[in-house]
């Protein structure tokens, strides 16, 4: 693992660090001009169907194109672009969430490409947006923080993206032939199936969850930060550990800490732990279909806009029913069982 870190270093930093950014940039604008919109609802969902429902067909597109990192900064700029739509809602909206989809597909198809054996570096990859969009969301509800550092900074990434295909030349990783095919294989699908609904339930819960301590002092940033941490850690757990060993583990006790939700440490660590399998579910998806690397986190950023849709819709869960939660875990558990036995790893 460390070997395939110091090889690509540049590449996951660089990209990690966008993925910040482009997340803080969406939730920053969407709650410094949009949210004083009269149809804000609608615009929610609107911004939430292009950033993840859309992934699914533009990673078809990008993987038969071959060309992420152009993808990736396209991305980038669409959400800069954004800032000069805030007068016109819409616009911004579809821009915002046009380019979330096209950089996560771009930088995530390339650092799956160089993920083919180890998950810590799609760990660290998918890890930063979280902060982002917690960072994004507080400071676009006030007035202080200049758009033109968010504007300056994504054109930056977006030059040190260009900068870092270039250095790479020829060593640069490149797509699969595209292929959907997983031939007459029916236990594949079964677990593609499993991953597909174990990301729902991960994404209704990430939403869901509502500690009623997490507004005293710091603990809200620190179950933000659990979030993050326990997505790194995933990766990095599932190479030393394995796979079967990590996803048993991590969620079996976080299923036993949701249980007292009144207790700050262990609601923290039963979001670091149910956070762990993030990277592990992504890199299996890309196992299942490996010319099509670009569909596989697009399908995952799917069932992250289906676990958003209930919440969405109102269907909330009741105050103090935190057994759900425990429900929950436990059934993601017993899906990814079923989704890993029918892989080859």
């Amino acid at each position: 693992m460390a070997t395939l870190i110091r090889k690509h270093w540049q590449m996951i930093s660089v990209y990690s660090f966008t993925h910040f950014l482009v997340d803080f940039a969406c939730a920053f604008l969407m709650f410094r001009s949009i949210a004083a919109a009269p149809d804000w609802y609608l615009y929610v969902l609107i911004y939430n169907f292009c950033a993840f429902a859309l992934q699914m067909p533009l990673g078809i597109l990008a993987d038969r194109w071959n060309r992420n990192f152009l993808i990736a900064v396209i991305g980038c700029l669409l959400v800069g672009a954004a800032f000069g739509l805030g007068q016109v809602p819409l616009a911004a909206v579809l821009a915002l969430g046009l380019g979330n989809a096209l950089f996560h597909i771009g930088g995530g198809i390339d650092v799956l490409n160089i993920s083919t054996e180890k998950m810590g570096a799609l760990g660290i990859f998918v890890a930063p947006g979280a902060l982002g969009i917690y960072f994004g969301t507080s400071l676009g509800k006030g007035d202080n923080f200049p758009a033109i550092v968010i504007l300056l900074g994504l054109v930056v990434l977006a030059g040190l993206i260009i900068a870092m295909r270039r250095k790479k030349g020829k060593s640069y990783p490149q797509n699969a032939v595209f292929s959907l095919e997983i031939g007459n294989n029916y236990q594949l699908l079964i677990a593609a199936i499993c991953l597909f609904l174990v990301v729902c339930l991960r994404s209704y819960v990430g939403l869901a969850l509502n500690f009623p301590w997490k507004v005293i002092g710091n603990w809200g940033m620190i179950l933000v930060c659990a979030v993050v941490f326990g997505k790194v850690a995933g990766g990095f757990a599932a190479d030393s550990w394995g796979i079967k060993r990590t996803v048993f583990f991590s969620l079996a006790i976080a299923a036993l800490l949701f249980l007292f939700p009144g207790i700050p440490p262990a609601g923290i660590g039963a979001v670091l732990l149910f956070n762990l399998t993030m990277p592990i579910t992504l890199w299996l998806m890309a196992k299942i279909f490996p010319g099509a690397k670009g569909f596989s986190f697009g399908l995952l950023t799917f069932a992250l806009f289906l676990g958003f849709l209930p919440l969405y819709l109102g269907l909330n869960i009741p105050g103090g029913a935190f057994c759900f939660f425990t429900l929950a875990t436990i059934a993601s558990l017993l899906l990814l069982g079923l989704g890993i036995r029918r892989i080859k790893l």
